[in-house]
């Protein structure tokens, strides 16, 4: 819902910390870095300029908010009225950790729909056939079976697993 972009992306940078240059961390290739969630790969195709670390220590809140609003919150339709308070925040927490299309296949997964990785009418009509806390619930299980799928999980698991439970909380917080 428009009314919760603020609030999500509040939440949001709480996730996603400070400067880091770990290179464990695949957003990190090549030498790159990450700054409130955002790798210096996205910020330079976002800004289509080189992001060193120097321009990725810099970034504020304000210089990330309508990157974060473009790229993840409007691909998973957040502003949309038909979709629920606090399923918008888990599908945009989800979506910057691990792609829009990644959070937007699952939740059309979910309610039966063809999973394109594009939620449109179809899928938001579907999602008004559940209650939202099965849905939350679902997505949840989904996300958390995503990441243990993955190689890295032994460096970032514990993290990621707090990462989503601390949503999942969250999420049915904002139910309206």
């Amino acid at each position: 819902m428009m009314k919760n972009f603020d609030k999500c992306m509040e939440m949001l940078l709480h996730h996603e910390g400070g400067f880091t240059a770990d290179k464990r961390d695949k957003g990190n290739a090549n030498g790159g870095s990450t700054n409130l969630g955002v790798t210096s790969a996205v910020w330079a195709d976002w800004t289509g300029s080189h992001a060193g670390h120097n321009v990725m220590k810099s970034l504020t809140p304000e210089d990330v908010k309508p990157l974060y609003k473009h790229n993840y919150w409007d691909r998973v339709k957040g502003d949309s009225e038909l979709l629920y308070s606090g399923l918008d925040w888990a599908l945009f927490d989800w979506a910057v950790n691990s792609g829009s299309g990644r959070a937007a296949k699952s939740i059309q997964r979910i309610v039966g729909v063809e999973a394109d990785g594009g939620i449109g009418n179809i899928t938001l009509t579907a999602i008004n056939d559940f209650d939202v806390k099965e849905l939350l619930d679902k997505l949840h299980y989904s996300r958390q079976s995503f990441y243990e799928s993955l190689d890295d999980f032994q460096y970032f698991g514990n993290g990621w697993t707090r990462r989503n439970n601390e949503t999942l909380e969250q999420a049915l917080e904002m139910i309206d």
